[in-house]
């Protein structure tokens, strides 16, 4: 199972106003990525960013790189079987919280096969729990590149739309987000988070009816996803027109 994007109390941002945060998406991350900027990488830093950094690669790392692609080809069938063998460990490392070392597996996954959606998955998500959220935005863009049917993808990519809306108040990370979620849904509306972040969208739309509707979708498809806070923060506005939260 993927560990997902989506963190709802991670939505809370614009509801309570705090859309006025300096992290602004135009900043780019204010980690790792800066530092290529001020001087060259080490192989240790490389290996714990997405894609390796993207710059120009040492002759240090051509050299590990070969080392490491030669070992899979003698240990596994095809490199698509140990691309997919890396990123299954990646994920596992994600859901222990260990980023650092997620992310040198997915770098690795994508190494063995760049059309591993997986890669591009698993390193979207790191970025989005580093609070990188343009490099989270680019990883899942790419991703979705590939797979442009995954509803679990595009619903992740909408959730950092969202994020990047509550932090600079631009409406086109919104209209952004309806486009992807429009696209998720028509593919499969039983799909909870999609409805959730459906909610969420119109909330912010000031749509609260249409927030509503979205909202007991995703509570009868999966209750235990529901932010019972972005429900209070609803009632507020607009009481519940079904009348089950009273």
């Amino acid at each position: 199972m993927k560990e997902s994007v989506v963190i709802w109390l991670a939505f809370l941002v614009p509801v309570f106003g705090y859309a006025q945060n300096t992290h602004l998406a135009s900043a780019g991350p204010n980690t790792d990525t800066n530092v290529a900027q001020k001087r060259p990488l080490e192989l240790k830093e490389r290996r714990v960013l997405p894609l390796f950094g993207e710059v120009s690669k040492t002759s240090e790392q051509i050299d590990e790189e070969i080392r490491f692609l030669s070992e899979c080809d003698k240990s596994f069938t095809s490199r698509t079987e140990a691309s997919s063998f890396f990123a299954t460990r990646a994920w596992e490392y994600l859901q222990e919280g260990s980023l650092d070392t997620a992310c040198y597996r997915f770098n690795l996954a994508h190494l063995l096969n760049d059309k591993n959606v997986e890669a591009y998955w698993g390193l979207g998500v790191v970025s989005y729990q580093r609070e990188n959220w343009v490099d989270a935005k680019r990883m899942l863009s790419r991703g979705i590149g590939l797979q442009g049917t995954n509803v679990p993808l595009l619903v992740d990519l909408s959730t950092v739309d969202l994020k990047l809306y509550a932090i600079t108040s631009r409406k086109e990370e919104l209209d952004e987000a309806g486009e992807l979620l429009k696209h998720a849904v028509a593919l499969d509306s039983t799909y909870a988070l999609g409805q959730y972040n459906l909610a969420l969208l119109h909330y912010n739309l000031n749509e609260l009816d249409k927030s509503w509707e979205h909202l007991h979708k995703g509570r009868m498809l999966d209750l235990s996803q529901m932010n019972l806070d972005f429900v209070e923060l609803l009632k507020a506005k607009l009481p519940d027109p079904q009348g089950f939260f009273k």
